[in-house]
């Protein structure tokens, strides 16, 4: 079965993104995101269709935007730090 869409993370804050992978739903990235943005993030998320010319994500591009690696992790640990924070700092 073949991917419908690109999962595509960005830092608008540090104008960087990252491709985490590709995936027919992309509810679960979108509600993540919403989720940050609430918390005061500066990110977004973008889902391009997998077509004939991105099929590899090597050759995907977004004008004003360069690429980082680990850009997902960083902005994951930035997230539960501020939930932590607003929860009072509970243990993991």
């Amino acid at each position: 079965m073949y991917s419908k869409s690109w999962l595509i993370i960005r830092d608008d804050a540090k104008k960087t993104f990252e491709i985490i992978g590709s995936d027919d739903n992309t509810n679960y990235l979108t509600n993540e995101i919403h989720g940050m943005q609430k918390a005061g993030m500066q990110v977004s998320c973008m889902t391009p269709p997998v077509t004939n010319k991105t099929a590899s994500k090597e050759v995907i591009k977004i004008s004003g935007y360069t690429k980082e690696e680990g850009l997902y992790q960083r902005i994951l640990k930035a997230y539960r730090e501020k939930t932590r924070e607003e929860f009072g700092g509970w243990e993991e």
